[in-house]
């Protein structure tokens, strides 16, 4: 029985790759699919797809235009895909990840039939035994879930997420083929070992596995709820895990007023400079207290209610920062507000390993102009988020390594604080964050945090010291029965294999027709044999041959580009 499981989605996979080329090729990135080599393995599917692919209403967009059009044709998987892509500038150009970051869900809504399966499928029971009240028209549909609204049998009124159905199966048949994209291109593609593709489609499974199984994102609210159980000034909805499970969730029906709903706020008597504040000191404790953040607060994903309370929802898209990572960041924003360059290269050299090019003095000129930037500007006036990013952008240029959350992070802020100053236009984000850092950098040398380090140095150089002897006596056990032995890796040798491969393809290839031609030259002299139109019938056929291959053999030059 899993063999033929695994026949069907093996074709299942192999029509999924015939499309996503077919998208590919209609929007453009045609010469992408020729550079992979996919063509020696789905040849026919190309040149059924190729047909009429060119469209001219598409030639004037933008490539980043395009990739997002390409993605969103593709669907859910590949809609996720461009926007984590859209929170990697180290990856993609800031072209490519601002056009992303405008990817929406184009999904139509689940027939109320397979709503029913799945709640029931789920818990066992109808829905009419679970829930009061149901409603089968949905207040909200994406490309995972479908939200509706609902009432327990307690009392309680509570909207319900469910997965579509089916998803989970799609999207596992298109990361099966992104990950064989992905070794091609790090196979076949220049820039393929420094993008680290198939790390990318890893980090993505895990992301898109994670969004799927609503039992964790349980957890994450009730993780988010209970950090804000003693703060007055927020709310998030209780979750009911007895209604919860990995293709359900149920949460508190909350009525609130959206926060970009300004007039409605005003006639119901609310403060906007105090929510503008309030969201902000949300956001920033999330971020530099409990090192886990609400990643995508966009208006729809935020509330207000009574007494200026801002209430977030929606926790599919999650940032974490660990606590050093938070310490630095502190330190960052603290050496830009002051000016200090030297600390701030002394961070960034902190951060992760430079490159053997880089120099120096070269990151201290980039650091220079970055803090000049910022010289003598107003408080008001510096924004955070653009701040972090232009940070990031330093990062990029220098290849050192950064945790992809912080992008995340920098983009967060750009929204809150794009929130904010619609609210009360007197808004200042760095004015709410100063407090903040101030209390982290007390903390980094505080007591408790310096205890805590030595005790984590002391484990480490323990665990060293401990198993230091027996490796010191295996090293020289080997070096006396010459079993020492030192792996090297050549990196990039695979492609200058493969062009050698066509090379030397290409070269038997032209030998062969010149063989055919001159072997044919030689029996059209003979005069033997059959004729054909008073010719030798064997060369015109040897001439014949030769044609379609020369032809052939031009063709491919010409498509490759290399002349």
């Amino acid at each position: 029985m899993q063999i033929f499981s695994r026949i069907n989605r093996n074709i299942r996979s192999l029509r999924r790759y015939r499309q996503v080329l077919g998208v590919l090729i209609k929007y453009g990135f045609g010469h992408v699919v020729e550079q992979l080599n996919i063509h020696h393995y789905l040849h026919r599917g190309k040149q059924l797809i190729s047909r009429g692919a060119a469209r001219k209403e598409i030639e004037h967009l933008t490539a980043p235009h395009r990739l997002r059009l390409a993605l969103e044709e593709l669907g859910p998987t590949f809609i996720k895909l461009g926007q984590l892509l859209s929170t990697r500038p180290d990856i993609l150009s800031v072209e490519y990840t601002r056009e992303l970051g405008k990817l929406q869900d184009k999904v139509p809504m689940v027939p109320a039939g397979s709503i029913r399966e799945v709640i029931e499928t789920e818990f066992g029971q109808s829905v009419e035994t679970l829930y009061a009240e149901f409603s089968f028209s949905p207040l909200a549909a994406a490309s995972i879930a479908q939200v509706h609204r609902g009432k327990l049998h307690s009392g309680e009124e509570v909207v319900i997420k469910v997965r579509r159905p089916d998803i989970a199966r799609i999207i596992e048949t298109d990361i099966d083929i992104l990950q064989g994209l992905a070794y091609l291109v790090e196979r076949h593609l220049a820039s393929g070992t420094i993008l680290n593709p198939v790390a990318l489609v890893k980090e993505f499974r895990r992301t898109i596995e994670r969004e799927m199984n609503f039992n964790r994102e349980r957890h994450t609210i009730d993780r988010f709820r209970e950090n804000f159980l003693q703060d007055a000034t927020v709310y998030v909805p209780q979750t009911y895990p007895n209604y919860c499970g990995e293709t359900v969730l149920t949460l508190e029906y909350v009525d609130g007023i959206k926060v970009s709903n300004f007039d409605q706020l005003r006639e119901a008597s609310y403060d906007l400079k105090t929510i503008a504040c309030n969201g902000a000191n949300a956001i920033l404790q999330q971020v530099l207290v409990h090192g886990l953040f609400h990643g995508d607060p966009h208006p729809g994903n935020i509330f207000v209610l009574p007494n200026n309370v801002v209430c977030f929802i929606d926790f599919g898209m999650i940032g974490r920062l660990d606590r050093e990572l938070t310490f630095r960041l502190a330190e960052l924003l603290t050496a830009v507000l002051q000016r200090d360059v030297e600390r701030l290269v002394a961070i960034l050299l902190y951060s992760g390993d430079l490159t053997e090019e880089i120099r120096r003095p070269e990151l201290k000129k980039a650091v220079s102009d970055f803090v000049d930037d910022y010289y003598e500007v107003p408080l008001q006036e510096i924004r955070a988020g653009r701040l972090l990013i232009e940070f990031v952008e330093i990062l990029i240029q220098f290849r050192i390594p950064f945790s992809p959350d912080l992008m995340l992070l920098a983009k967060t802020l750009i929204t809150m604080e794009g929130i904010g100053r619609q609210l009360d236009p007197e808004f200042n984000m760095v004015g709410h964050l100063k407090p903040f850092m101030s209390r982290l950098l007390q903390e980094k040398v505080g007591p408790t945090n310096l205890s805590r380090e030595g005790m984590r140095m002391m484990q480490s150089y323990g665990a060293l010291l401990k198993t230091l002897p027996d490796d010191l006596k295996e090293f020289i056990t080997r070096i006396n029965r010459n079993k020492f032995k030192i792996d090297l890796e050549h990196r990039g040798l695979e492609r200058l294999i493969t062009d050698l491969d066509k090379s030397s393809n290409r070269l038997s290839f032209s030998l062969l027709i010149a063989a055919l031609i001159i072997g044919s030259s030689i029996v059209m002299q003979t005069d033997k044999g059959p004729l054909l139109f008073g010719f030798p019938a064997l060369g015109i056929l040897g001439y014949s041959i030769a044609a379609v291959l020369g032809l052939w053999l031009a063709i491919g030059i010409l498509r490759s580009g290399r002349l």
